[in-house]
């Protein structure tokens, strides 16, 4: 069997919520949780470079660059699906966002990225906020209370602090 007749793992993938279980949203401020997710499943179904093109400007490396992929009708293929499983883990909201038409999946992925980590200041600021006004009586729990506590310092020290002292 020749290599263009073999089929690309990417293709098995039915249902991307089984592998992604959240939905990317504005106020949830999950960003960076998501986008760590969404990269290793790319990672283990050899799709990467369609939201984070190789760079061959790797000076230290002793191996030649890679060149960049081929883009023909199977890479096309698997963009559109890429950006599938790009659309079907955003929420409404952010999809009427991001979307454009004709569009590739590294253009929706940097869309995504420039929503998230353009406004730094602010979000540091609003999630900074979020932690001081986390209290306990509004978890069932402490051990609840506490995991949100560390979902919200994880995503502050993803962003960094509001404000830097000088």
């Amino acid at each position: 069997m020749s290599d263009s007749s073999k089929i690309h793992l990417a293709v098995t993938v039915n249902n991307i919520k089984n592998f992604i279980p959240i939905t990317l949203e504005m106020e949830k401020s999950q960003y960076s949780f998501w986008s760590g997710l969404f990269k290793n499943h790319c990672r283990a179904y050899e799709v990467l470079e369609h939201i984070i093109p190789a760079t061959s400007d790797d000076s230290s490396s002793t191996t030649p660059p890679t060149p960049p992929p081929t883009r023909n009708a199977s890479w096309g293929r698997l963009d559109a699906i890429v950006l599938q499983w790009i659309y079907g883990t955003i929420s409404l909201d952010l999809l009427r966002t991001v979307y454009k038409e004709d569009s590739t999946a590294q253009k929706a992925w940097d869309r995504l990225k420039g929503i998230f980590q353009d406004n730094k200041n602010s979000r540091a600021v609003h999630l900074q906020h979020q932690f001081v006004n986390t209290r306990l009586k509004n978890f069932p729990d402490a051990s609840t209370y506490c995991q949100e506590l560390k979902i919200l310092a994880n995503q502050i020290g993803t962003v960094g602090p509001a404000i830097e002292e000088d």
